[in-house]
This record gives structure tokens, C-alpha cells and sequence, in this order.
């Protein structure tokens, strides 16, 4: 009796105990080991699984800048769902069950993380709010706001996250974790804001509180990376050694050793000796036998450096064929070739074929496909209408010759393609060199000396030639098939080889897929004048697009002049004729040829023409037609570009420069054609069009700004030579470029409170007198109305201050970088219409980032920021 009794006792105990109403010591005791050693502690752990699938799912990419935060895969988060959703039941229950708990918020705070995941994004704002509000837990409230800041980077609500980190800016004692998983998440921030100094600035303070060795590897390689992009390669060597420490992955400690070789400092040919030896030993590792690929595309690299292309192209061949673990690596192999015969040779022909064979080994998903595909749309234009004009020709030609003179020609062909499959094959049975670096296109044949049948590739070819000659193109087949079909059908059907018919070949390798017939290729010759009629057609139209997009896309002013001539001479009756006349006219006119005789030609046979109005009035009056719809499509281009959609602006461009070739809005056009070079296309080429621009055009206004657009491009001698007579000059260009002040001759000029940061937020200024400002009631509402035709979805905001008793300023705000703040200034200037400003104040408005306006606000000096802003952002 007395053991029941105290067992009752012990049962009575703890039916109280398990009550969540009674807040007793007991109570909370109980309920405390209980959420935090049942439900709260699986459901953490369950969620770490989760985490850890996705990073170990994750292929780090080393070829690229390693981002801050791995990113979150879908299809891992979807294998976990029921992971998941058991870690929501139990951090449910720790909070249901367990309401006296001190682990209620924790439990709130996994259930956020959970949805995040997820990417229950409202759900887990929501949630991280709440435990914000309502925890007592510093360190908790600190978590959580950390966590709030990376969704709301992913969400890209940068003024939510600005507010975040004010806030936590401000916040005395939080932890090291939590000071680790901030500079983390400030690094992110700034990562995403295309602030690479923000990134480099918060991942180093992140390394002073990183406890995990891994995790400070890996840091330390994104810091390397990220030095060496900028150029400070020894900061990047030191780098690259330390995150060989702590035990990293093998992948990464080898991508650190490959590009450390990048960043050493090399001072003599032995050097140069040193680092070949080095990438052949990686070359040679057997650990390395997966990552060929990455070493002889770095040497590719290396080679590119010391100036020998040849050798960079053929180590890049062979870096396409050699084994890898990363396909992407095939795709960057492949863009570098393309690089090199767009750069080096102008081949736009090989260019598009290396990108297509890029874009098979990059994911769509990707932002160097992205890049990649709006390079290649101009180039596959260009590609179809050249190959079309090739093989229209020949066709054209053979037509013209008897069937057996065709007969003939199609034999030799045959005969040559023969011979070229049998030279692949002779290729392929060079030996393998001992060095890589010996025979550049390696290949793993067995030696030409093998008498065995099938280890001789020349003789297997040989003899399928040999075949073929014999028996033609007839499928394989055993014995007993062609036994067992001759009782069905006197003209028997074999049926395809299957997968697992032992008989079945590989039909992408056989050689006769590649070999044609003599059949095939008479029957692609045209036989009737209507066939040729259409390859006529064809071939008008092809000479056409190639010389206009030629001249527009490519800047090949000679190419396009020699399609167009040819289209007008060979096609007199072309519909295209005018356009064509035109064009030679303007590639005539930039080549310092005689374009005069396409005016004749205009005004004597299309003397009504629009291109005849252009070439003969190109200071046509500002009241024409064309100068506004003209002035229409110039606005829409702009608004394209102020919108970042590069693409959909030039295209605006193109069809207006067809359309209305000579107005008064061309030279401001072909400038906004250059920015988007500037976007689009390689640095050379956007600053040859700058000094081309600069040497061609009239308009002195445009011609200053294209002046300021090129003098961030030009070095620090180009500048003191240019600006050497001019001391106004001079400072902008010290101002533009810091490097100037450590030139001889310029150590005694001022130096500027102001600091060029063009990621930095901006805003838009208009100065006036506080009388100007008083009378000037209307200034507001036209500014609204020019907001909402031309920014209606950039949520400006307008305000006015007094500066001063002398100066009053209208503010529109925000431009997130000095690119928009530009884009608007511009626009501004050559739009806006307003009663209620002069011109001239309209003219002295500028742009500041939010730091050079606090630094205004203090000095109220307008001049010297005036000095600044023309020397930098005009």
C-alpha cells in the first residue's frame, strides 16, 4: 500500500507538472526540458539535415566568383518536404504544448525558417516580426532580424534592408555567431547590390568571428576571387594560401593552387618556365584526372597573358576534348574561343558556333547564358543569311552546267570528303605525347603501328569507305535475318536495332552518316526556272540584311558597302534598291569615300523617296514628320534603356535608323546606340565608337558628353596630356580619376571633399533663389506629369529645402546608382517643359549620391560640387 501511495503521489505530481496553465517552478520546469529536449531539439536538428542536403547538392562552380550564401535548390527542398513537415509538427507542438516554455520563441523562430525555405516568404516575414516584438531573448531578437535581412535581399526590398541594418547597427551586444551571420548577411547584401568593396569589406570583418574551419576556407577563397577581379593580385595570393587551411574540399584547395599561379608575381623568362612545369605536374596527378579540363584551360589562360594566341587557341581545343567533372567548365572553354575569333580575327562565323556549343553545357538558367544568347541573336542573323548566300551561289552556278559536268563535281566531292574522314582517322592515330604541352591536340589512340584490325582507326575507316564504294549505305545485319526476311517479302524490311540488339550500331559515329551520295547531292540542285527564280529571291534578300545588319550591328562599314554593291549591281530591279542606295551613302560617307554618286543615284531614280529627301535636306527642319516620330521612338528607346532592357532600346534604334535615317535626333540616337555598346558588348569596342563618335559628329553638346564617357576609360598619361592646358580641366580629371594624383605636375591641386561611388544612392537637385521657388507654384505638378510619362514605375518622390538664404532646392529622389540618377539628368535636359523654371536653372540642375549631398549640405559651396559633377557624371 505504501508503494501505490507514493506512486500515486508521483503520478499526481506530474499531472500537475504537465498542465500548461499552472506557471509554477515545477511547471515551467518540466515544460522547459520537455520543448527544449523533445520538440524544439528534433526540429532543429531535422531542419540542420535539410541545410546540410542543400549544400551537400550544391557543385560549387570555382571558375566564377564563389557567392556568399549557397543558394537555396528547389529540388532539394522538395525531397525534404516530409523532413519538413515533421520538423513543423514538433516546433508546432513546443508551442501548442509547451506555452510556459522559455522555448516557445525559439520554436517560432524554426517555423519562420521553415517557410523561408519553403519560400513562404510572407509567411516568414510575418513570423520573424513576431518573434522580434515579442521574445526576450537578445540574442534571439538579434537572430531573427539577421534572418529578416536575408529575405528581405532576396525579395531585393533594399529599403526594408536598409532599415534592418540601421536598426542592428545600433544594437549593443550581440554575439560572435550572430556578428558572423551579419557580416555574412551584409556581404550578401552588398553582393546583390553589385558593390564588390561592400562584399570584400564585410566578408573580412566576417572572418574575425567565423568558429567553423570550413566556413573560413571558403571566405578566404571569395576574398581571393574577389582581389584578384580588382586587380590587387597580391592581396589575392595571400588569400588564396589561407583558404588552403582548415581541411577544405579538394576541389577547392586545388582551384586555390591554380589560381594562386595566376596572381604570383612572375619577373623572368624561368619563371615563365616554373609555372609551365607546375600545370603539367597538376596536368600528370592521377587526382587531378577529373579537372584536365580546368588545367589546360588555365594554361590556355597563362598563354593568353604572355601574348601568344596561337597557342591559346590550341590549348583551348584541347581543354573541349579533355575529361572534366564540371560541365559548365566546357561551356566557359568554348565563350573563351568564341572571345578570341570575335576579338582577334573578327570571325563572327566561328563566334556563333562556339557560343551554340557553349549554351550546350550552360544551364538556361544561368546569367552567362542569358549574356551569351543576346549576343548570338546578331550573329545568328548573320550566320543564316551568309551560308544562305554560299550555298544559293553554288547552287545557282551547278545549274548552269551540264548533268554530267554536275555528275563530275558531285564525285569530286565525294572523293574529297572521303579523303578528309580518312585524315580525321590518321589524326587520331598520332601516338600520345608524354607532355601536354608537347602535342597540343592529344588524343588516347593506341599508336599507328597496332596491326589488330580494330585498334587501327585509319584502317577501320579504309575499309567502311571501301564498303560503301561496293555496297553503298545498306544497314547491318546477321544471317539468319536476312534468311528469315527472305521467306516474308521479296523486298524484306529489317527492322531497327534496339538498344539491347547485339547487332546494333552507333549511328552518330558511324562514318557513313557523314559520307554523302552521289544521288543526294545531284538532287539538290535546282532543275527548273522557278527554282532558281526562288534562290534569286533568297539570295536579294540575304545581300540585303547582311550589308544592313553589317553596317548597324557589326560596324563593318567595307563588308556591308561590298554585300550592298553587290545587291545592286546583280539585282537592279530590287524593291530594296533606295535603302541600299542609302546605305552606301552613309558607309560611303564614314569612310571618307565618294558618297556623292548615291545622291545622284537617289535623286535620279527614286527622286521621291524618303532616303532622297534625307540624303538632300539632313538639316531638315525641327517641324518634319520624321524629326518627330523620330523624337517618339528616340524617347522610347531611352525609357528602355533607363529600364535596363538593352535589348528592346537597340532594336528601337535599329528600325528608327531605318525608318528615318537623316533628322535631327540622328547623332543623339547613335550616342544612346554607344551606351548600350557600353552595356552590351566588350569595353575596346565601346570607347573605338566613343573616339569615332567624337572625331564624326557635329554637335558640340554631344560631343562634350561623349568626351566625359570616355575619361573614365582613358589612363592616367591620356589624361594629363589631354587636360595639360586646361587647370578647370585638370581637377575634373584628378577628380575622375584618383590615380592622377600621384603624377608628376599634379601633386599641388586641390583635392575634392567629394568621392565617386557609382553604386551609391542618388538624387536629383534643381537650385533657384527662395523667391524663384515661392513664384514657381506650378513646377511640382509638371514635374508629376514628366514622372508619370516617362518614370512611372520608379516610385520618385519630390521635395523641396532651403539651402541657404541665397539658394533653394527641389529634391526627386531615389535613383538606386549613378547610372539612373544619369539616366533621368539626361532625360531631363532635352524633355522636360516647364513655365515655371529658366533654362538656365534647368541647366544648372545636378545629380549627388546621398554622402556628396550631406558633404554639400555642410559646406554649401555649389561651385565646387559643380566642378566635381562635370567632371564626373557629364
Amino acid at each position: 500500500m505504501i508503494k501505490i501511495s507514493r506512486l500515486a503521489l508521483v503520478l499526481l505530481i506530474f499531472a500537475f507538472a504537465c498542465s500548461s496553465e499552472r506557471n509554477t517552478f515545477t511547471n515551467r520546469t518540466f515544460h522547459n526540458l520537455t520543448s527544449h529536449f523533445n520538440a524544439y531539439y528534433l526540429a532543429d536538428v531535422k531542419i540542420k539535415n535539410v541545410e546540410n542536403l542543400v549544400k551537400s547538392n550544391y557543385k560549387e562552380d570555382y571558375t566564377q566568383v564563389l557567392p556568399v550564401f549557397i543558394p537555396i535548390d528547389s529540388t532539394s527542398i522538395q525531397e525534404s518536404a516530409d523532413t519538413l513537415q515533421s520538423a513543423r509538427e514538433l516546433a508546432s507542438k513546443a508551442v501548442e504544448w509547451h506555452r510556459i516554455s522559455k522555448w516557445v520563441d525559439d520554436s517560432y523562430y524554426l517555423l519562420g525558417k521553415i517557410d523561408y525555405l519553403q519560400s513562404h516568404f510572407d509567411d516568414a516575414q510575418n513570423t520573424f516580426k513576431f518573434v522580434n516584438v515579442n521574445s526576450k531573448d537578445k540574442d534571439l531578437r538579434h537572430k531573427t532580424l539577421i534572418s529578416l535581412l536575408k529575405l528581405y535581399v532576396d525579395l531585393k526590398e533594399f529599403e526594408n534592408a536598409n532599415f534592418t541594418i540601421d536598426y542592428l547597427s545600433k544594437e549593443s551586444g550581440i554575439n560572435d555567431e550572430n556578428r558572423y551571420q551579419l557580416y555574412r548577411t551584409l556581404a550578401y547584401y552588398y553582393e546583390t547590390r553589385n558593390d564588390a568593396n561592400g562584399v570584400i569589406g564585410a566578408l573580412t570583418k566576417a572572418l574575425d568571428y567565423v568558429d567553423d574551419n570550413k566556413e573560413e576556407s571558403r571566405i578566404n577563397f571569395i576574398l581571393a576571387q574577389r582581389y584578384q577581379k580588382a586587380g590587387l593580385d597580391a592581396l589575392a595570393y595571400d588569400f588564396y594560401n589561407n583558404s588552403q587551411d582548415g581541411n577544405p574540399p579538394y576541389e577547392r584547395s586545388f582551384f586555390a593552387q591554380l589560381y594562386a599561379q595566376q596572381v604570383a608575381e612572375l619577373n623572368a623568362s624561368k619563371d615563365l618556365r616554373k609555372v609551365r612545369r607546375y600545370y603539367e605536374d597538376l596536368y600528370n596527378d592521377p587526382k587531378n584526372k577529373d579537372l584536365k579540363d580546368v588545367v589546360v584551360y588555365e594554361m590556355a589562360l597563362f598563354e593568353e597573358k604572355q601574348g601568344d594566341t596561337l597557342k591559346t587557341l590550341q590549348l583551348l581545343h584541347q581543354a573541349a576534348k579533355e575529361p572534366g567533372s564540371n560541365p559548365r567548365q566546357k561551356g566557359y572553354i568554348y565563350q573563351k574561343l568564341a572571345e578570341i575569333n570575335l576579338d582577334n580575327y573578327k570571325d563572327y562565323r566561328a563566334t556563333k558556333y562556339y557560343l551554340d556549343s557553349a549554351l550546350t553545357f550552360i544551364k538556361e538558367t544561368d546569367p552567362v547564358a542569358e549574356q551569351i544568347n543576346e549576343q548570338k541573336e546578331t550573329l545568328d542573323h548573320y550566320v543564316f543569311h551568309l551560308e544562305r548566300i554560299t550555298s544559293n551561289d553554288s547552287l545557282i552556278s551547278l545549274a548552269r552546267l551540264s548533268p554530267e559536268e554536275q555528275k563530275a563535281i558531285a564525285e569530286n566531292f565525294i572523293k574529297k570528303e572521303e579523303e578528309r574522314l580518312l585524315a580525321e582517322a590518321a589524326a587520331k592515330q598520332e601516338p600520345e605525347s608524354n607532355s601536354i604541352f608537347d602535342n597540343l591536340l592529344a588524343f588516347n589512340d593506341r599508336g599507328s603501328g597496332s596491326t589488330f584490325y580494330f585498334d587501327n582507326s585509319v584502317a577501320m575507316q579504309q575499309g567502311t569507305i571501301e564498303f560503301y564504294r561496293v555496297w553503298g549505305n545498306r544497314p547491318i545485319q546477321d544471317n539468319w535475318r536476312r534468311s528469315a526476311a527472305s521467306f516474308q517479302s521479296t523486298e524484306p524490311t529489317i527492322a531497327a536495332p534496339t538498344e539491347t540488339d547485339s547487332t546494333g550500331v552507333d549511328e552518330a559515329a558511324n562514318p557513313l552518316n557523314q559520307l554523302p551520295d552521289l544521288e543526294t547531292l545531284l538532287a539538290q540542285i535546282p532543275s527548273s526556272e522557278e527554282d532558281i527564280s526562288k534562290l534569286n529571291l533568297e539570295l536579294e534578300e540575304s545581300y540585303f540584311e547582311l550589308g544592313k545588319l553589317l553596317y548597324f550591328e557589326l560596324g563593318e562599314v567595307e563588308s556591308s558597302i561590298e554585300n550592298l554593291e553587290t545587291l545592286v549591281r546583280e539585282y537592279p530591279n530590287s524593291s530594296r534598291k533606295p535603302e541600299a542606295y542609302y546605305l552606301l551613302y552613309l558607309g560611303q560617307r564614314d569612310r571618307g569615300g565618294n558618297f556623292q554618286q548615291y545622291i545622284g543615284r537617289l535623286n535620279n531614280e527614286f527622286p521621291d523617296s524618303q532616303y532622297t529627301y534625307s540624303v538632300n535636306n539632313p538639316e531638315a527642319a525641327s517641324g518634319n514628320l520624321a524629326y518627330l516620330a523620330s523624337s517618339k521612338n528616340y524617347e522610347l528607346a531611352y525609357d528602355a534603356y533607363y529600364k535596363g532592357d538593352y535589348k528592346q532600346a537597340r532594336e528601337i534604334i535599329v528600325n528608327t535608323l531605318e525608318e528615318y535615317p537623316l533628322t535631327r535626333n540622328t547623332e543623339r540616337i547613335l550616342l544612346l546606340d554607344i551606351m548600350i555598346t557600353g552595356k552590351l558588348e566588350s569595353r575596346q569596342q565601346y570607347r573605338q565608337r566613343l573616339e569615332a563618335y567624337i572625331q564624326n559628329s557635329k554637335d558640340e553638346n554631344l560631343i562634350e558628353l561623349a568626351r566625359n564617357m570616355l575619361r573614365p576609360m582613358m589612363s592616367s598619361e591620356e589624361l594629363a596630356s589631354l587636360n595639360k592646358s586646361d587647370s578647370t580641366a585638370l581637377d575634373s580629371a584628378n577628380l575622375a580619376n584618383p590615380d592622377l594624383s600621384n603624377n608628376e605636375g599634379l601633386e599641388n591641386l586641390p583635392e575634392s571633399p567629394y568621392k565617386v561611388n557609382e553604386s551609391s544612392t542618388h538624387i536629383f537637385v534643381l537650385v533657384m533663389s527662395p523667391d524663384e521657388m515661392e513664384n514657381a507654384e506650378g513646377l511640382l505638378g509638371d514635374l508629376e506629369a514628366f514622372h508619370t510619362k516617362n518614370f512611372q514605375n520608379a516610385r520618385l518622390r519630390t521635395g523641396n529645402m532651403n539651402m541657404n538664404s541665397d539658394h533653394a532646392i527641389f529634391i526627386i529622389s531615389p535613383f538606386s546608382n549613378a547610372e539612373k540618377a544619369k539616366a533621368y539628368y539626361q532625360l531631363f535636359l532635352t524633355d522636360f517643359k516647364s513655365n515655371e523654371i529658366t533654362e538656365e536653372i534647368k541647366n544648372d540642375s545636378f545629380v549627388i549620391s546621398i554622402e556628396n549631398f550631406q558633404q554639400l549640405n555642410k559646406t554649401k559651396n555649389l561651385e565646387e560640387y559643380r566642378t566635381f559633377f562635370k567632371s564626373v557624371y557629364k
